[in-house]
């Protein structure tokens, strides 16, 4: 894959995990003062001051930043915290607006993310620079649009990359303002090897309550970082005020966090390792299995196109739904995962036992 800096060879002075922290929207030079101010009381100095200068909004007359005057109160913090800055940019004008005044970083917004067009822009205007860029999820779960964002400022010769995962859009989940679809950000890692991913629980949760568990969670996936939306007055914000959490909430909520070590930052105990062969002993055995339920498969499949029958046999796959997750609650799986697992199993089937039948069509014709 890509070859890019970490974070911690941003050259700025950070180290992990990555903790980014400031108002969803800058108000005011005085709003930024207390924050700051009630920062040190607290003694919770994130790595990176956020503040958003312009807020895309679903609908006009809604609060949209307070724009480039708001960068300029960005010496606040640099006075008073001396850490650096991090805003969202939306287009090519806002990134250009940004360099001028000495933005440390810069991130790509989910609204932005799903338009390539926008996404090729900001990287254009920022190319020849070496600012690090953090690129948030798309609305949607799209593991392609989301990297390609990265990829079009990797192209570029931006090579200061991180991602931001901040959930997805789900109309039925009520849970969540945005699903955070674990397993996004993990795949993420796994075909990106090196990149990071911040966690966005405020805007995973929409609410104070759940920032802890939805954080605890982002460390026990292995994510790499949180960006908490804190205001001096979380009440009386501009916008998105029931996420937002004080200064001194914020220090609650990562002393109770249990920061996890990953793995690959430390030799392996022999112990670890012999769990890990175990384990890939049992994934070649399953592999094994598999192999032989889908050669069995291929002989269903014989017999129902010598026989003309359909593919699909409805009242058989219901059978098989049910009992085998029966078998699979009664063995402590989740029946989430028994579903999951054999409609994946089902889909394959279907597919193999519908090739045999277009090649023996093939063959008549």
């Amino acid at each position: 894959m890509k070859e890019h800096k970490q974070i911690k060879d941003w050259g700025l002075g950070l180290t992990g995990p990555t903790i980014i922290a400031g108002p969803c929207s800058a108000e005011s030079p005085e709003q930024i003062e207390q924050i700051c101010i009630e920062m040190k009381e607290n003694n919770v100095i994130p790595s990176m001051f956020r503040a958003g200068i312009w807020k895309p909004r679903t609908r006009p007359g809604s609060f949209e930043g307070i724009g480039e005057e708001g960068l300029k109160w960005m010496e606040i913090v640099r006075h008073h915290l001396n850490i650096p800055i991090t805003v969202e940019v939306g287009n090519a004008a806002h990134a250009e607006i940004a360099l001028r005044n000495n933005v440390d970083v810069v991130w790509v917004g989910a609204r932005t993310t799903v338009n390539p067009f926008a996404v090729q822009e900001i990287a254009d205007a920022l190319k020849g620079t070496d600012i690090p860029v953090m690129v948030k999820n798309p609305m949607n779960p799209d593991l392609d649009l989301w990297m390609g964002a990265l990829e079009r400022f990797h192209a570029v010769g931006l090579t200061k990359l991180a991602a931001i995962h901040r959930g997805f859009s789900d109309a039925y989940d009520k849970r969540y303002r945005n699903k955070p679809n674990w397993s996004m950000p993990m795949h993420l890692k796994r075909v990106w090897t090196g990149m990071e991913v911040i966690n966005d629980p405020s805007h995973i949760v929409g609410k104070r309550d759940g920032i802890l568990e939805i954080s605890q969670k982002a460390m026990n996936f292995g994510l790499d970082g949180l960006m908490i939306e804190t205001h001096h007055d979380p009440d009386n914000a501009w916008s998105d005020a029931k996420q937002q959490v004080t200064p001194a909430r914020l220090k609650e909520i990562l002393s109770a966090i249990d920061f996890k070590k990953p793995v690959e930052s430390e030799q392996p105990s022999e112990r670890l390792n012999d769990l890990r062969r175990a384990v890939d002993h049992l994934d070649d055995q399953l592999l094994d299995i598999l192999q032989e339920r889908f050669a069995v498969i291929d002989q269903i499949g014989s017999h129902k196109r010598e026989h003309h029958l359909s593919v699909f046999q409805s009242d058989r796959w219901k059978d098989v739904m049910e009992s085998r997750t029966q078998k699979g609650v009664a063995k402590n799986l989740s029946e989430k995962f028994m579903k999951e697992l054999l409609y994946c199993i089902h889909e394959e089937s279907v597919k193999r036992q519908e090739k045999q039948l277009r090649e023996a069509d093939s063959v008549k014709k």
